[in-house]
């Protein structure tokens, strides 16, 4: 089989065939970064989710971002709250404010809204955390506050619990755990309130309004998904940052089914968080392994969850060898290219790994392209800053 026949031209029409071709309409579009920051991606994914909008019916993004600060950009779009400026300083978590696709985004959502009866929405789905976290009080104090009726505790006594945000938010508990107050008794009582506070949303559901309950339920999640990544961060185990790694995908696997129930939605994070196989990563003598967000939310949402990885040809000086899956695709006509990643795996026989001279470049790994739906492909690009 000859390669081309595995791949079409990256445009609305392969996109749209690209989705006929699927044993099932997706209700999460996964699209992959195979390095974070890339500006031609940025924008590609942009024309994407607008012909998604536009032809496909598509109406929510979701990228990895903090899960709450998300909810100041979904305002924006939503309801025109605030600037364009404030937003993107205080909607977006890990830099991905200062990208400047994601502010070509978030104003092309807001003047769709602006323009059409349709809303678009937009969803942070990582937790607020990075290995560090932040601290539950946004959560649990806006939970707290949308309940009614006997509660376990007041307001204050929250506030007295939860004490300064920094003995939370420091950085030096990722190296040393003793200096974590995750399993501290005030934090053991939070995760016992958190618990009963998620218990009484259920019991209240039918006085609020829906988006009431769906800031609840984000709250709800977050806070205890928040207290149980700060108890692993006291953890002094072995096992430590896998259990943390796989918490957090757990948190975002949780906020993506959330997304889901929205209807089809494009999701934009690393390949990583999207992959259908076990995640791994060599710690000193041991390999570290733990499940992704795509992996967890694929095996609820069956073939309803689709995930598209991207790979990237040339960045900078840095191009693949011929042999590797990247030097094969980059013998494609197009410049960007939308390939079926299972009749790849067919199309080539035994590629080498290709090895990136840049660290934040992950290649695609030969092995997995059958747990792949496709590959979008970008014959070249300038290396990021």
């Amino acid at each position: 089989m000859d390669i081309k026949d595995t791949a079409r031209p990256l445009d609305g029409a392969g996109i749209s065939a690209f989705l006929r071709s699927l044993p099932a309409e997706p209700l999460l579009l996964g699209l992959g970064e195979a390095r974070h920051f890339v500006r031609e991606l940025g924008e590609l994914r942009n024309e994407i989710f607008q012909h998604l909008v536009e032809h496909e019916g598509y109406r929510s993004f979701a990228i990895e971002s903090d899960c709450l600060r998300g909810l100041v950009v979904d305002d924006y779009i939503t309801t025109g709250t605030g600037t364009l400026d404030d937003v993107m300083e205080r909607g977006f978590s890990h830099g991905f404010g200062a990208f400047p696709a994601n502010r070509d985004l978030v104003r092309w959502m807001r003047a769709y809204n602006e323009e059409h009866g349709g809303k678009l929405r937009f969803f942070g789905f990582d937790g607020p955390l990075e290995y560090w976290a932040e601290s539950p009080r946004q959560a649990l104090t806006g939970l707290h506050a949308l309940l009614d009726g006997p509660l376990p505790c007041t307001g204050e006594t929250l506030d007295t619990l939860l004490g300064p945000d920094d003995r939370w938010s420091n950085e030096a508990t990722v190296m040393d755990p003793s200096q974590s107050i995750g399993q501290s008794a005030d934090a053991q009582r939070l995760r016992l309130l958190a618990d009963d506070l998620v218990a009484l949303l259920d019991t209240q559901a039918p006085r609020l309004s829906a988006e009431d309950r769906e800031r609840a339920a984000l709250y709800g999640r977050t806070a205890v998904g928040l207290l149980r990544y700060h108890h692993g961060m006291a953890d002094t185990s072995p096992a430590r940052i896998a259990r943390l790694s796989g918490l957090r995908d757990a948190m975002m696997a949780a906020n993506l089914r959330a997304v889901a129930e929205h209807g089809p939605a494009l999701v934009f994070t690393h390949n990583l968080h999207l992959q259908r196989t076990k995640s791994s990563m060599p710690l000193g003598d041991q390999t570290l392994e733990w499940w992704s967000a795509g992996a967890i939310a694929g095996a609820h949402l069956g073939d309803r969850y689709v995930f598209l990885a991207s790979a990237l040809g040339t960045v900078g000086d840095d191009t693949p060898p011929v042999d590797t899956v990247e030097g094969m695709l980059s013998t494609l006509p197009w410049d960007h290219s939308l390939v079926d990643a299972r009749r790849l795996a067919g199309a080539v026989a035994e590629p080498a790994p290709r090895i990136s001279h840049d660290f934040a470049y992950f290649p695609l790994d030969p092995a997995q392209l059958g747990t792949i739906d496709g590959v979008v492909f970008l014959k070249e690009v300038v290396a990021p800053d």
